[in-house]
């Protein structure tokens, strides 16, 4: 844990769903905010959102990494065809209470699945987040490409940072700038050279480089 930070589990039990995870609160804060959630399979102690929450708090952004509704129900599995709707809600609940404790901007961003119901929150709810972190879009399904999950970008107003693995199954860097571009608003592609979908975080493995990057990209970004 930096020293520039700490870190403590959070819980709103008031909220329907739930908000649960862990708050990093950093010791400046710039009063910006930042939601991180999980995908599929996963949860909010994945080492790949640790080390950015870390970095992130360091400079001042209070982070709030969460579980989305469907972890809080079921310790392990990936999230259910009827979940998505459940999870969505749940995000905007966790943007909810983190205005509570950042009165500045509010970002909101996820790997993966927790990405993509990301796009799709802010999509049925513009203005909800003053931009969104997308850690691995899932574009399509491995070896699938023609099952495009892209329906909704023409509608996203949300400015938006992507971070994508150049050897990712879910989404080749071309297959992504077609589907980036479809976004009205602002928006960029940041290539993370021969990564996949795990952007270097996979069993011990760390891209120990990745968080500074990506939080400089952020800061440039949304300067």
């Amino acid at each position: 844990m930096s020293a520039n930070s700490s870190c403590e589990p959070f819980v709103d039990p008031l909220l329907d769903p739930q908000v649960r995870g862990f708050l990093h609160r950093p010791v400046a804060p710039s009063g910006d905010g930042l939601v991180l959630t999980h995908g599929a399979g996963s949860h909010s102690k994945s080492p790949l959102l640790v080390a950015l929450a870390e970095a992130f708090a360091a400079a001042g952004v209070t982070v709030l990494r969460c579980d989305l509704p469907y972890r809080q129900s079921r310790s392990y599995g990936p999230p259910r065809p009827g979940d998505a709707a459940h999870d969505r809600e749940g995000l905007k609940n966790a943007v909810t209470a983190l205005r509570n404790l950042a009165p500045g901007r509010m970002f909101l961003g996820g790997h993966s699945y927790g990405g993509r119901q990301s796009t799709m929150l802010c999509t049925d709810r513009p203005g909800l987040v003053e931009g969104l972190l997308l850690l691995s879009y899932p574009l399509h399904p491995p070896r699938k490409p023609d099952q495009l999950r892209v329906q909704h970008l023409p509608k996203l107003q949300t400015p938006t940072l992507f971070v994508h693995g150049t050897r990712d199954p879910f989404g080749l860097p071309e297959e992504m700038e077609t589907a980036v571009s479809l976004i009205p608003a602002k928006t960029l592609l940041v290539r993370i050279e021969g990564a996949g979908h795990d952007l270097g975080f996979k069993g011990k493995a760390r891209q120990e480089e990745l968080p500074a990057l990506v939080l400089a990209e952020f800061q440039k970004f949304f300067a």
